[in-house]
Parts: structure tokens; sequence; C-alpha cells
């Protein structure tokens, strides 16, 4: 592995990550659930990506077409949007019994599942598959994949310091709108394409 070889695929990778859904997914995850177990099911999500993108990569769309994968996402996301829009605002008194309830719900697999579903076939991980045909494997794998962990740390961090600045019911409905448009997006993308 060279260093021009990593930190090409790495600055590549990341910043096709930049400003995406999953930076602001994990922005929206970090004000319901403790960031460490937000990390664990991003980390654990964009590994099997980046696996499937480096190994498989193209042989994947064989088997399940863009358009289902789009149609897949957009459910996602239009669930989660709504999700968010009809969430109830709290006090710092509700704060923490608000932060119970959600860990009960799982923060590591809602995080894996939004982060698989919604990057499957996306536009990181088609680069990864490319740039897995022209360079060795492992370093694809590693560059990408600390890349794409870099990104969401910023994203979980990035919100968790909002909540200071601008109240938890606004970026509750301003996720919950950015997930709606994610979602008409995508359904855009499966039927245009």
């Amino acid at each position: 592995m060279t260093t021009a070889q990593f930190l090409s695929i790495f600055g590549m990778v990341f910043l096709a990550e930049l400003g995406d859904k999953t930076q602001l997914t994990a922005m929206t995850l970090a004000t319901h659930f403790p960031w460490k177990k937000i990390f664990l099911g991003i980390a654990a999500a964009f590994a099997l990506l980046n696996l499937a993108a480096v190994f498989v990569g193209k042989i994947l769309f064989v088997f399940l077409s863009p358009f289902w994968i789009q149609l897949l996402s957009a459910g996602l996301f239009l669930f989660f949007g709504i999700n968010s829009l009809l969430e109830k605002s709290f006090d710092e008194h509700e704060e923490e019994g608000e932060e119970k309830r959600f860990a009960r719900k799982g923060p590591v697999l809602t995080a894996f599942f939004m982060i698989l579903l919604a990057e499957l076939g996306d536009k990181t991980q088609l680069v990864t598959a490319s740039l897995a045909a022209q360079n060795p494997p492992l370093v694809v794998f590693v560059a990408s994949t600390l890349a794409l962990w870099s990104v969401s740390l910023m994203g979980i961090f990035l919100g968790r310091q909002l909540t200071r600045f601008i109240p938890l019911f606004w970026i509750h409905r301003a996720a919950g709108l950015l997930f709606l448009v994610f979602a008409a997006h995508n359904v855009w993308q499966a039927f245009s394409g």
C-alpha cells in the first residue's frame, strides 16, 4: 500500500460523502442516541457496504436492481421523515427519559439499517467499486472505510453541538423535512433511471 494511493482514495471518498445524506442522518441520530452506539452501527454498516463494493462491486446490481434499492431507501427515509416531524418536543427534564426510550429501540441497529439501506448503491459505493477495479482491494477498503467513518463522526459531533444553539424541536423538524426530500429524490431516481 502506497501512501499516495491511500490518501487519494481517502480524499475522493471523503469529499464525495461530505454533506451527503449519511452525514445528515448521523447528525439527526446524534440528537437521539449516545454517539458511541450510533457510530458503532454506522461503522458496521459502512464496513459491510465497502466490503460488498470492493469484492462484489458491480455484480451486486445483477441481483438487486437500482430501482428496488432506490425504492427501499425512499421508504426508509419516508418513515424516518414522518417520525421526525411527528415527534413531540420535550424539555430538559424529560430529556433523560427520552434518551432511555430511544435506547430501548436499539440505537446500534437503527443506525446500522438506516445507513445500510440509504447507502446501498449510493455514489460512494459506486466510487469504491470503481476504485477497487484499479487499485489493490485492501487499500481501497481501508481508505474508503476510514473516510466514511470520518465524515460520519463529523456529522455526529456537529449534530450534538447544534442542540446547544438550536432547540431540538427545530432540529427534528428540519431533519424530518430533509428525510422527506431524500425520499422524494430516491423515488424520482428510481423512476427516471
